[in-house]
């Protein structure tokens, strides 16, 4: 089930919100059982029986907890609890998501395997992250074990994050489980972050995935176009994926949940370095957290080592694919150039910010290409290999010319250079302004929402790139 439909929007959560405020209000427990059984049906609303894949998950990473625990409790070593955590998570991944690209590519060497059809669980490696790091973090004692098994079923399945995150560590939310408070300016708050994700992903991430899919399925590719269609998925893929994070966010604040932000508004970043500090940012915490600085990370003298490996896994996590292992190691090209080898170092902010932009485009050709023939043919026509103009390209900029300028505005940090400026009002007049920049945000959000609502009920196309992964 899509934030973005009309079954989502007009049934499932109102039935969420009704049932949580109105009919369980004021009994935690009751809630909790509640958002469990409602997250547990989200999920199953697609492919019924893959539900019983996270199921299995919850059970697994609870009897996993509650011994590492034990043994950290005991002071004995936890080196073995998190072996198998590691082992058995990674396992039902790979089953799901690897073991297919493992006998295909056995195939082109020759071997003869039996390959399955197998189908991937919808956000599978967000869960699966989570449900590792409640272990990881139990077996160090960096968080309470939970011994209620639905609280930690609610955990790992609960609907706003589970298909495309944040990743939450478990340490973040254990107390927000029993002891959250809901209010309503909380619950507003919430509704406004939503229909701001709603918009970006429904108004903007829409309507751009039309001219970059027509870019990348083009026989024929002229560099004018083929530019075009590389800005327009960059910028598609920034709106779909922030936008479900907002809808994500807000969501969570309905309930009286708090996540942590997941973008910073990446495409204003300065380097590579900061890109990643910006984009996806539980994403590259857990991979922080619980790969690179366990490897000894830049204190071993194995740092370009361990760099090497994040960023192979980074690409691999992303999905099972020869084009997500370049695209992951097209950036640890990039990162060890900073680091090390003083790359931006002293150019000026502006040609800075327009460089990491450049690259950041470049990534997402392989990132989005089927093959890595086809990224490498993309890359080659942005450069003339298939001619230069292209009659087309000033169509679709014509049609779409609002649209794109609205992308190019709102991926700068202009809401919070408002917001600093409004600040800045001398006290006299700053009640006013914010009673009027209140009525006109009102009034925006509702435009947001009618426009949304008028887009998906006439069907228009509704794609999500991260439920891939």
């Amino acid at each position: 089930m899509l934030f973005s439909s009309t079954t989502f929007l007009l049934l499932f959560l109102p039935a969420m919100l009704l049932g949580y405020h109105l009919v369980f209000r004021r009994m935690r427990r009751a809630q909790n059982l509640f958002l469990l059984a409602g997250s547990l049906f989200f999920y199953a609303w697609g492919e019924p029986w893959f539900v019983l894949v996270m199921i299995l998950s919850i059970g697994v990473n609870y009897g996993l907890g509650l011994w590492a625990h034990r043994l950290h409790r005991t002071h004995r070593y936890t080196e073995g609890v998190v072996a198998v955590a590691f082992t058995v998570n990674l396992a039902l991944l790979f089953v799901f998501k690897y073991l297919v690209f493992l006998l295909e590519n056995l195939k082109l060497l020759g071997f003869q395997p039996v390959i399955p059809v197998i189908e991937l669980p919808i956000g599978i490696s967000f869960f699966t992250f989570q449900a590792l790091s409640y272990v990881l973090d139990v077996a160090k004692g960096q968080a309470t074990v939970q011994r209620n098994p639905l609280y930690l079923g609610l955990y790992i399945s609960f609907f706003p994050q589970l298909i495309a995150g944040p990743i939450v560590k478990y340490s973040d939310i254990a107390q927000q489980i029993e002891l959250r408070e809901e209010t309503w300016t909380g619950f507003s708050a919430g509704v406004s972050r939503f229909l701001i994700g709603l918009a970006k992903k429904v108004l903007l991430s829409n309507q751009l995935a039309i001219l970059a899919d027509r870019a990348f399925t083009m026989a024929e590719r002229p560099a004018a176009f083929a530019w075009l269609g590389a800005l327009c998925y960059t910028l598609q893929i920034y709106y779909d994926f922030s936008g479900y994070s907002d809808m994500a966010l807000g969501l969570g604040a309905m309930f009286g949940f708090r996540f942590q932000e997941n973008f910073n508004y990446p495409y204003w970043a300065t380097s590579i370095t900061d890109f990643w500090r910006r984009w996806h940012i539980s994403l590259s915490q857990w991979f922080r957290d619980y790969v690179y600085i366990p490897l000894g990370g830049s204190r071993t003298g194995k740092t370009v080592r361990n760099l090497f490996l994040v960023w192979l896994l980074t690409g691999l996590w992303h999905g099972a694919n020869w084009t997500f292992v370049a695209w992951g190691l097209f950036y640890f090209v990039l990162l060890y150039l900073e680091k090390f080898r003083g790359l931006g170092r002293g150019w000026p902010l502006w040609l800075r910010r327009a460089f990491t932009f450049l690259m950041v485009n470049f990534a997402w050709i392989l990132f989005r290409a089927e093959t890595l023939s086809q990224g490498w043919q993309y890359i080659l026509s942005m450069f003339g290999a298939q001619g230069w103009a292209s009659a087309a390209a000033g169509l679709f900029l014509r049609e779409n010319l609002v649209v794109l300028l609205a992308a190019l505005l709102f991926m700068v940090p202009f809401a919070p250079w408002a917001k600093s400026k409004l600040e800045t009002v001398p006290a006299p007049a700053k009640r006013a302004v914010e009673l009027v920049t209140a009525l006109l945000s009102s009034v925006a959000l509702t435009c947001l929402l009618l426009a949304a609502l008028c887009y998906l009920v006439k069907g228009t196309y509704n794609p999500f790139i991260y439920f891939n992964f």
